[in-house]
């Protein structure tokens, strides 16, 4: 093998390793971002409480109507955190 053969295959090996590397990279920290165990949790318990309101006697002076709103805006801002940690 001469040795400008060899260098060429040693720099494609290098370029293929590099590549391969940043891929795996990249694809990691996807994986970690996408991960979000807490705002899963955090948007589970939004979501129980919302069911517990719908169920819940309606006459309290309009407050669980306004706990119903409000919890339903904080389950859309949780999934657009995690839409944005996506």
């Amino acid at each position: 093998m001469s040795s400008q053969s060899y260098w060429s295959n040693r720099r494609r090996l290098v370029a293929i390793g590099a590549v391969t590397l940043v891929a795996a990279v990249s694809f990691a920290s996807g994986c970690v971002v996408a991960a979000q165990p807490h705002m899963m949790n955090a948007l589970a318990a939004l979501q129980n409480a919302r069911t517990e309101l719908q169920v819940a006697e309606a006459n309290k002076a309009g407050h669980r109507v306004n706990a119903l709103r409000l919890v339903n805006e904080a389950i859309g801002e949780v999934q657009a955190g995690i839409a944005a940690g996506s």
